[in-house]
């Protein structure tokens, strides 16, 4: 969702790689293992009714009843995508940085609304093949030298034989037109971040297999580094109020299943692209770990053609829709790491405020025409911009153990020691023109 392109990084040298092993650790099952309440909540089965207009659809009315089989399962997590599936506004605080400690930041207030009705069923079924299902109007804020940049996302309920994702439009203030985009390729970076096109607007659930590879318990997600003791957050209507970093939890505070040392009880769901759906789609597998309770992704890996970890994305969430119940949770903190280039993005969704657009609004800001304005429409703010390099977001854990049959870990010897050295400063330490990280 970056509306300001980041300083080209420079290519980081990755010598031979080494792959590592740890100790096991008693907090996460494979299928075999499950208990007696998990076997009950889970459907084995992989051939199931389908949908009597879209076969790549279980007939079962969403968003299905326990016990889930796998599919049911990733159908649920696809409910919980980066921009939520309601109208709303936000402020987007985003932002990546090098293994040798340039950061690059921005902001954007965002407008979202919705074309059928809110959530996944919505999109599934409330559409016809083709049509908008979503737009997002993005208004530049900082850096001072994009001030009232913009962009235009209008969004397609797609299947295999309408693949047409977005129509994609931005302006310039400096040469105050608006130029319409060729379509972004899905599985590749946005220039100079970790995150795909496809981890911004989320993938459709029928475009991969499934399978359940067990459940798991996640305590942390997101990692503040020991340098940054507190955040402010714009909270509509409170207003802004002041966090310590140490208190933010995965699911956020009004979350009613954390477990007695405060985890989170995930499924661990295995998700195989399907060639014939996505030909020539760069990321192979992906591999969720999704709330028991609410389907809500907190983790998800990609894993390229090679079976090699590519990058690792983490989300904190919070209840932002009351309104929605379990389906309200949506995202507020979300870092992605690409491995092989050692960058580390981040997306921040403050001043989060479901919206009821009106048919006049939505006619008059969500087209580009609108752009050429350059009026900001509702001027949100935020105070969740970095300070300093050694302030940002850590890597996320690897869990190296986890899961070993179907997650290969390999980390080159440079990547490993500025690993290492993070988890003994607690914060990033970067690189100083040597082959090893020095503090």
């Amino acid at each position: 969702m970056n509306s300001k392109l980041c300083q080209a990084l420079g290519g980081l040298a990755l010598a031979a790689c080494c792959v590592f092993t740890v100790a096991a650790d008693p907090s996460w099952k494979t299928v075999d293992q499950l208990t007696a309440e998990e076997r009950a909540l889970f459907d084995p089965s992989t051939s199931k009714p389908r949908d009597s207009k879209y076969a790549y659809l279980p007939a079962e009315p969403y968003p299905f009843k326990a016990p889930f089989t796998a599919e049911e399962m990733g159908f649920r997590s696809a409910e919980f995508v980066h921009i939520s599936r309601w109208p709303y506004s936000l402020v987007d605080v985003f932002g990546v940085i090098t293994s040798s400690g340039y950061i690059n930041q921005g902001v954007s207030v965002g407008y979202v609304t919705q074309s059928a009705a809110p959530g996944l069923d919505g999109y599934m079924r409330g559409l016809n093949v083709g049509d908008v299902h979503s737009r997002w109007m993005l208004f530049s804020t900082f850096p001072p030298e994009a001030e009232a940049e913009q962009q235009l996302w209008i969004l397609y309920r797609t299947d295999q034989k309408f693949s047409t994702k977005m129509d994609f439009f931005i302006y310039s203030p400096q040469l105050r037109r608006v130029r319409r985009q060729p379509q972004p390729r899905r599985d590749q970076r946005f220039p100079d971040n970790a995150q795909t096109f496809d981890d911004v607007i989320g993938r459709d659930p029928w475009e991969m297999d499934w399978t359940l590879l067990g459940t798991d318990v996640i305590h942390e997600t997101v990692r503040f580094p020991n340098t940054r003791q507190h955040i402010t957050l714009n909270e509509p209507p409170k207003g802004y109020v002041e966090y310590a970093t140490s208190a933010i939890k995965p699911m956020g505070e009004q979350y009613p299943f954390y477990t007695a040392d405060g985890g989170v009880d995930c499924w661990v769901l295995k998700a195989e692209v399907k060639s014939d759906w996505l030909p020539g789609y760069n990321e192979k597998t992906l591999i969720f770990w999704v709330d028991k309770h609410n389907f809500y992704p907190l983790r998800t890996e990609k894993y390229d053609h090679k079976g090699e970890l590519i990058m690792v994305e983490v989300r904190n969430t919070k209840l932002q829709n009351p309104a929605r119940g379990e389906f309200g949770y949506a995202a507020l903190m979300t870092t992605y790491w690409d491995l092989p280039h050692d960058i580390i993005s981040y997306s921040m969704h403050d001043a989060h405020n479901p919206h009821s657009w009106t048919a006049e609004q939505t006619e008059m800001i969500f087209t580009p025409e609108f752009m050429r304005r350059e009026w900001l429409y509702e001027p949100n703010k935020s105070q969740a911009l970095i300070r300093e390099p050694d302030q940002y977001f850590m890597r996320p854990l690897l869990y190296r153990d986890k899961f070993p049959a179907v997650r290969k870990i390999v980390i080159a010897p440079e990547l490993e020691a500025r690993i290492q050295a993070q988890e003994a400063a607690g914060h990033l330490i970067f690189e100083t023109g040597t082959a090893t990280a020095k503090q």
